[in-house]
């Protein structure tokens, strides 16, 4: 016997064996489908009797196995079952014939034989025959079964009366020797009756006792076929002590597997095979009860006490206690131990010694005793079987990898198994099995803790020998490209280069990445699941390692581009998971992380990026070809980018972008590439490693773009604390202090919406300088009168840049320009006119470097201008844009107010203002107000202006209303009543400046110069005094002319612009004269008289209200005469200040009377 059968297990020894085989010619699958059916009779009770039958079907059988079954019955084919087909009568004969012929092949053994006939109806298949069963067809044969059972209840009634026969002591009878095929030649000749030697030798007692021993063990295994468990038990240990005796090693060690079998199928009745259908044990022993007072069944050495009502005690665990015969669960491996070493001692021996190796195994897997199962299975790796063929060694191999992982030896397991599969393509076979060869290599995965799906090996650290793995994967690729499968090679090289990456040398990367590119020149390699023909699936193997991906950030629109929420709008979709503002205990996951809506918006048809950072691996140059986005929410198109990484590159900031087509929210799951010619999808929720802070971003309704373009130059200089990225453009602008800039912005429609709405505003971000006025303005309507924009569409906008800073310069740098070095010449000091000041010639002029770096400063003015802007779907939603322009301005100084004071004029409503003014600048400079001369001023030069002014009447400026000045700062309010009264000074003085040589001009402000005292001088007093002489008003330099001898008509007129009450008051007029030489002359009683009294009284007079009171006086002669109107001291003028009771001095020329013509 060369052909082991390792499909063999303990429980198989109680078997019959009956082959089933066609017979002519019989289609492959409906025998198969018969085979089936005939199959399912596995075991059959027995009429009259609660015995048991166990069938064991082959549908090919060696003939030399069978000369086998006198050495352990269950080889002996008992039963033979053919299948035929027949179409006619003329068929039959030879169909018969043919049939006989196959029995013959097993004549010597069968019990019984049947024939199945498909196809034959008529007179030949109306036949009653035992042996012989007609059917019209494949598919009308229902009774299959029932007959196959009669066949097996026959081939039990030869079973049983084969095993009475045998086991019945006949004393006077001789017992045949049962030999092994091998054994034959030894015993031929041999006459152990007659032999003198023989008897001399005793060699008929030791034959004798062979003869015995073994029919013992040939009746035990009747016993064990015919399910008489305990007798089968008490022959097989008679047989042990038998064969021991003689040293018939060879059925000593059958004896002592049959005698482990009958106890592995006493403690296991489920079986040793593994199978889902299980043995009957209930009804496989209980006969044994009926049979103890049966001849031939006294050694059963069973306590009575120890049988149930059906033979077999129930409780098992007890009733192993008290049996002798039976074996305990260690000791049947012991002596299976025994058994294969009797075996191992014939060579001829080896299929038996194998196949109880593999029952052995077999039983150490249910007891879970894997070492010494491992023992039994190294034994039978080193059984000699002779020469095997290719297939039988592939079979061999395949089974012991069964049967390590049944031990639970996965790895061993999948060892053989690979050997298996390398002897399927041997060099010595003419047509190598490629494709079982792959089958079995897949089949091995799992042992080497190998998988087909990447997604295991991206889950903590790598398990398994990497070396052994990556052997493995070489291997799947040649057997997958010998099978003709490029596809197959591309799948299990992506999955080498990307699951063993870490562990591949520099060297191994370039042959593992050309091999792939070879490869894909012919298939490329895709996302595709590959499904091969025996349904298994490979997933697919997306590149996450090339490149290596460590972040991915979405990233914000530009600032220009970002949408901004309408702020009453900004409540409707704001919604919170908790009614804290902070929680300590939110548990957090990359899970949750990546679906937490990030804060900024994305607009619909705008391009939107994200970030990632990546690094590149590998020891040379990468190239990766179309690498885009995947997204889900909206409707998104990705605009792939190629990338070349440098080797070993480090961390690589990559931007992919995309288009999103509609609204919504959107997710990026991941990224597609193509790197090898493999296409990989690599989905961010596959990559626990990938930090990101969130991928969901809202995608709103489509905005307008607008670009803006302007007439000034651009700049570098960023407004603080303004970012660069937050605004879209700066420009700059080298401004003198008062000058004034045109800036024309140019606004085009760039995007594909109408620009329906459009705001201007401004933001002045350096806040150190003092400004005067306003720094930008610009009118709009001219602007939305265009609107709305349409696409490709551009208007203008002209914004005014003035820059007006502090005019005020340091006194103590010009201690030379004080009043001692002054020289008011060429005009009283009462004119209008200006007056030039001239530094003392001992002092040195202000040209030194101090003052130069003062004077000279260059101070900075920064603005934003914000354009807000919207149409489209996204105004409808609440949302529009901004573009910020950053404006710059270099203010260099012009000139500069070093002191400013005020001399009173003749008129009481006027006074002059005096102001030292420098010019900082290199170059000439021409200073002037209104209705004044232009003061010319060289570079470094300080020269004093004086320009007289009407005094200012404040207390018509707006006043805060009372709500306003209860809840702000006093300060403030005094700064706002100081910068109003300046404005009004300076809108009065007009002072301008202008540089001829640089054809530069501008205006000068004074307000950062004035001081309390110089408003007070320069404010009108709230009382307004009003002399009339003759009804003509008397003020400033006016002469009021009156003749000698006439009455002159003297008013004085109040008004109270005050918010009080004032009154009444009493003046009195005091007339003098002036000599001009510091003489006055007051006793003018004989050149002046009163017409009435020289006091005017003023009865109380209301705010906004006046008051006149009348006097008269005459003048006696003639000269120039004074009034000077004083006050009395009374209560009602001590509450008042002094100032508010200045009246204009008068004075009258009193003229000689013309004579009368003839007199």
């Amino acid at each position: 016997m060369s052909v082991p059968d390792y499909m063999q297990c303990a429980e198989d020894h109680q078997t019959v064996l009956v082959v089933v085989q066609p017979v002519g010619i019989v289609p492959e699958d409906q025998f198969f489908k018969i085979y089936k059916r005939i199959a399912s009779v596995s075991q059959v009770s027995v009429r009259d009797s609660q015995r048991l039958l166990y069938i064991r079907y082959r549908h090919h059988y060696l003939p030399e196995n069978n000369e086998w079954g006198d050495f352990q019955t269950h080889r002996k084919v008992v039963g033979l079952i053919a299948i035929t087909t027949c179409d006619s009568a003329k068929e039959w004969p030879q169909t018969s014939d043919r049939f006989h012929g196959q029995k013959e092949v097993y004549s010597s053994t069968l019990y019984d034989s049947r024939l199945l006939v498909f196809g034959l109806q008529g007179e030949v298949a109306e036949q009653q025959r035992t042996d012989v069963a007609f059917y019209p067809g494949f598919e009308d044969c229902s009774d299959v079964e029932k007959r196959v059972e009669d066949f097996v209840e026959s081939i039990f009634i030869v079973l049983e009366s084969k095993r009475l026969d045998r086991a019945t002591d006949k004393s006077g009878d001789k017992i045949p020797l049962l030999c092994v095929p091998f054994e034959k030649k030894d015993f031929v000749g041999l006459d152990t009756d007659s032999s003198p030697v023989s008897l001399l030798l005793g060699v008929k007692r030791h034959y004798k006792k062979r003869c015995q021993g073994r029919m013992r063990k040939h009746v035990g295994d009747l016993c064990l076929q015919a399910g008489m468990l305990q007798d089968a038990l008490v022959h097989y240990h008679m047989a042990v002590e038998l064969l021991r005796g003689v040293n018939d090693f060879l059925w000593l060690g059958a004896a002592l597997e049959g005698l482990c079998s009958a106890s592995v199928i006493f403690h296991y009745p489920g079986g040793t095979a593994g199978k889902k259908v299980g043995r009957k044990p209930s009804v496989s022993q209980p006969a044994d009860a009926g049979k103890r007072h049966r001849p031939g069944a006294q050694e059963v050495l069973i306590d009575p006490g120890a049988l149930t009502a059906n033979g077999i005690s129930a409780d098992t665990s007890a009733e192993i206690g008290r049996t002798k015969n039976c074996l305990s669960q260690e000791d049947i491996i012991e002596k299976y131990k025994e058994a294969i070493s009797y075996y191992g001692k014939y060579k001829n021996a080896g299929v038996i010694e194998l196949e109880a190796c593999v029952k052995a195994v077999r039983v150490l897997a249910i007891q879970k005793r894997a070492r010494e199962a491992s023992e039994f299975l190294q034994n039978a790796v080193y059984i000699n079987l002779g020469q095997l063929s290719e297939e039988e060694k592939i079979q061999r191999y395949s089974i012991l990898s069964e049967l390590y992982e049944l031990i639970g030896f996965h790895r061993k397991s999948a060892f053989f198994k690979r050997v298996a599969a390398m002897q399927c393509v041997a060099p010595t076979i003419p047509e190598p099995g490629w494709r079982a060869c792959y089958k079995l290599l897949l089949e091995t995965l799992p042992g080497y803790s190998l998988s087909l799906d990447p997604k295991d090996f991206s889950k903590g650290t790598h398990r398994g020998w990497a070396a052994v793995q990556m052997r493995l994967l070489h291997e799947l690729v040649y057997a997958s490209r010998r099978m003709g499968n490029p596809g197959l090679s591309v799948r299990h090289l992506s999955f080498l280069l990307q699951t063993m990456l870490d562990f591949l040398s520099d060297q191994e990367k370039k042959e593992v990445t050309q091999s792939l590119e070879n490869y894909t020149s012919k298939c490329p390699g895709g996302m595709e699941v590959i499904t091969l023909p025996d349904g298994l699936k490979l997933p697919p193997v997306p590149f996450t390692k090339l490149p290596i991906v460590r972040s991915v950030k979405l990233l914000n629109l530009p600032v220009s581009l970002r949408p901004h929420k309408v702020k009453g709008l900004l409540g409707e979709n704001m919604t919170t998971a908790s009614p804290f503002i902070y929680s300590p205990i939110i548990m957090h996951n990359r899970g949750e992380e990546r679906c937490k809506k990030i804060d900024f918006q994305w607009v619909q048809g705008d391009v939107c990026e994200v970030q990632f950072m990546v690094y590149n691996p590998m020891p040379y140059e990468l190239r990766v070809e179309n690498m885009g986005l995947m997204s889900s929410g909206v409707e998104f198109e990705s605009l792939p980018a190629a990338l070349s990484l440098p080797a070993e590159s480090g961390l690589y900031p990559v931007t992919l972008v995309g288009v999103p087509r509609t609204a919504g929210n959107i997710t990026i799951n991941g990224y597609h590439t193509s790197v090898f010619g493999v296409t990989s999808d690599c989905m961010l929720e596959l990559l626990p490693s990938v930090k990101t802070s969130g991928c969901l971003v809202e995608v709103i309704p489509s905005l307008p773009r607008l670009q803006l373009t302007t007439s000034l130059p651009r700049s570098a200089h960023t407004p603080q604390p303004m970012s660069k990225e937050e605004l879209s453009s700066t420009v700059s602008v080298q401004l003198f202090n008062g000058e004034t800039q045109e800036m024309i912005i140019t606004l085009e429609n760039i995007g594909s919406e109408d620009i329906e709405t459009l705001d201007l505003s401004s933001k002045i971000v350096t806040t150190k300088e003092k400004m005067f006025g306003e720094f930008l303005s610009w009118e709009l309507d001219e602007p939305l009168s265009h609107l709305p924009l349409k696409p490709g569409q551009a208007v203008t906008l002209t914004v005014q840049i003035k820059v007006k800073v502090d005019f005020s310069g340091q006194e103590n740098l010009l201690q030379d320009l004080n009043d001692d070095g002054i020289s008011v010449t060429g005009l009283p000091i009462s004119s209008p006119l200006r007056q030039v000041l001239k530094p003392r010639p001992e002092t040195k002029p202000v040209s030194s470097e101090s003052g130069k770096a003062e004077y000279s400063h260059i101070k900075t003015l920064e603005a934003v201008l914000n354009l807000k802007y919207s149409g489209g779907a996204g105004k409808v939603e609440g949302y529009y844009r901004e573009l910020s322009l950053g404006v710059h301005v270099d203010v260099e100084p012009s000139v500069f107010f070093t002191r400013v004071s005020t001399l009173p004029a003749t008129s009481t409503r006027q006074c002059h203002l005096l102001l030292d003014i420098f010019n900082p600048t290199e170059h000439e400079l021409t200073v002037s107000a209104k209705n004044n001369q232009g003061l010319v001023l060289h570079a470094s030069e300080c020269q004093r202006m004086a320009i007289q002014v009407d005094k200012f009447d404040f207390e018509s400026l707006p006043q805060p209303d009372q709500e306003t000045a209860r809840f702000t700062n006093p300060k403030q309010l005094e700064e706002e009543r100081q910068h109003a009264q300046g404005c009004q000074i300076n809108s009065k003085l007009g002072i301008c400046w202008s540089i001829p040589s640089l054809r530069r001009s501008g205006e000068a402000s004074v307000e950062g110069v004035l001081n309390q005292l110089v408003l007070e001088h320069l404010q009108l007093a709230p009382l307004q005094w009003d002399v009339l002489v003759n009804g003509k008003p008397c003020d400033c330099d006016v002469i009021a002319e009156c003749k000698v001898g006439d009455s002159v008509n003297l008013e004085v007129k109040l008004t109270n612009l005050s918010k009080n009450l004032v009154g009444p008051l009493a003046l009195t007029v005091v007339p003098y004269q002036d000599y001009q030489n510091g003489v006055q002359i007051y006793d003018l009683e004989e050149a002046v008289t009163f017409i009435g009294s020289n006091t005017f009284y003023i009865d109380t007079v209301k705010p906004k209200e006046s008051s006149v009171c009348v006097g008269a006086l005459l003048f006696l002669y003639t000269g120039d005469f004074y009034l000077n109107i004083k006050f009395q001291d009374d209560s009602a003028g001590r509450e008042l200040p002094l100032a508010w009771f200045t009246l204009p001095s008068v004075h009258i020329k009193a003229l000689d009377t013309p004579l009368q013509a003839g007199a």
